[in-house]
């Protein structure tokens, strides 16, 4: 799985015009499900996100996790994060994992955030308009499948 975890003032999501879900402060995720992943990829991608210490502490240091401080999180399916441009310059989505599959472990994984912060999601396949106001700004990029030192 990959996410783009941004901080976030506040962040909302529509659907034809129609507000499905907004947050005021904390995280706005954009999640791509690779044809690789298992619930055992979003159990791990969940804690990472949610231990992630990118918020301030009272010196101004990013030490606390959005568990420290709150908010929500607004999580969006995005299936173009599996990208793979090596090859011209159309975008293959051959990994990404598609429909049914996907949606399974992309519910799965907002559940487990949701289990410790509120979270909402947007509408699986739908054409999303995402409204990020990014606070920092600040944007980690997590890859369950980078390989660790």
């Amino acid at each position: 799985m990959k996410v783009v975890v941004q901080r976030s003032k506040k962040s909302s999501v529509s659907v034809d015009g129609k507000l499905i879900n907004s947050i005021e402060s904390g995280l706005c995720l954009l999640v791509g499900v690779n044809v690789e992943d298992t619930l055992e990829d979003a159990d791990k991608l969940a804690n990472k996100v949610l231990n992630l210490r990118i918020f301030d502490d009272e010196n101004g240091v990013m030490n606390k996790s959005i568990l420290d401080v709150g908010g929500e999180i607004l999580s969006i399916s995005q299936f173009t994060l599996q990208a793979d441009t090596r090859k011209g310059n159309r975008p293959s989505y051959i990994n990404a994992m598609k429909g049914e599959d996907a949606n399974k472990i992309y519910e799965y994984f907002n559940s487990k955030l949701n289990e410790q912060i509120k979270t909402y999601p947007g509408v699986f396949g739908a054409d999303m308009l995402v409204s990020i106001e990014n606070d920092g700004p600040i944007t980690i990029i997590i890859d369950t499948k980078e390989k660790k030192d």
